[in-house]
């Protein structure tokens, strides 16, 4: 058995050849698209001339083969520079950092309420099985987990915002609003994350509940459980203590699993409802062939997802200490 601090430099000299490939598939995907960020520019001039496309390949590095290209940008990533976005005129690591709180906010927010809700409801439809109930979460959980995220996002922005006006429709907070204290900011931002939130979570939620009752079921069944039960133990204290600790290993797993989901969901959810994060940059980078920025992008999310495997495998230690780190 390995020490934590072995365990863990064990697995970030694992995470540099995985972040390696990621940047080496990204790259080679961007390159067999058609087109360039040049092109782009060229179509919204309207009249640029071979001469001049040509000048700009050379000025953003793009007249260069494309493996120099990528060594070019191995090199930069070794020094901790993720290159510059010539179509937002800024470094691509400045902008990053710009969005990357919005998007950690909504997708934090987004998992802490799927998860939140998700156990509750399963952990009840797996205590009364086979009631109505049951049935009731089993309905409203397989809807969730087919209704489309964006037709959901367009549906609670008519009916809270347009209709109702209990909620704002789009943006991170009030644009131009002067705040008395850090309270009415945070209030305002607040209000402004219930309905992307609530969106991004509602599919997470149908998994979170499926995978909590067939976990639980599965826990019902064993002996240490008829053993809590023959010692007197209140159900209560049953559920909570001895059958849903043991079956939140796999909801740990798939709570790892869906990170990446919830990054590519936030592409949509930002675009729908105006979130200044890294999904919406995502998309306007794609738009914009900017490829540069969209490398960093990709970057730093398959980063994000690596060190959220490593926290899932340490977790599993501390909610089972029969698994042992190796």
């Amino acid at each position: 058995m390995q020490t934590p601090l072995a365990y863990l430099f064990r697995r970030l000299s694992q995470a540099l050849p995985m972040a390696f490939a990621v940047v080496l598939l990204n790259f080679v995907l961007l390159k067999l698209t058609p087109g360039d960020l040049v092109d782009v520019m060229a179509g919204e001039s309207g009249s640029a001339t071979p001469e001049y496309m040509e000048s700009l390949r050379k000025l953003y590095g793009l007249d260069v083969p494309a493996p120099l290209q990528f060594l070019h940008y191995i090199e930069n990533i070794a020094c901790f520079n993720l290159g510059y976005s010539f179509r937002l005129n800024a470094p691509v690591f400045d902008l990053i950092l710009d969005r990357l709180p919005a998007t950690l906010l909504l997708s934090l927010t987004a998992i802490a309420m799927a998860l939140l809700v998700g156990i509750v409801f399963g952990a009840v439809a797996a205590r009364f099985r086979g009631t109505v109930a049951d049935e009731a979460i089993s309905v409203v959980s397989t809807i969730g987990f087919a209704t489309p995220l964006f037709w959901v996002g367009l549906m609670l922005i008519v009916g809270f915002s347009v209709k109702l006006r209990w909620l704002p429709s789009s943006g991170l907070s009030t644009v131009g609003a002067i705040y008395a204290d850090n309270l009415a900011l945070v209030r305002d931002i607040g209000q402004h994350l219930v309905l992307p939130a609530l969106t991004l979570s509602l599919f997470f939620v149908s998994i979170y509940i499926r995978i909590t009752r067939s976990a639980m079921l599965e826990v019902y069944g064993l002996d240490f459980v008829r053993t809590a039960r023959a010692k007197g133990i209140s159900e209560t204290r049953v559920v909570v203590r001895h059958v849903l600790r043991n079956a939140l290993l796999p909801i740990v797993t798939i709570t790892g699993l869906q990170v990446g989901a919830i990054f590519g969901g936030t592409v949509v959810i930002e675009t729908v409802f105006g979130w200044p994060g890294l999904g919406r940059l995502a998309y306007e980078a794609v738009t914009s062939r900017d490829v540069n920025l969209l490398l960093g992008i990709f970057l730093c999310s398959s980063l994000i997802v690596i060190v959220t495997n490593l926290a899932v495998d340490l977790a599993y230690a501390l909610l089972d200490p029969r698994v042992e780190i190796r």
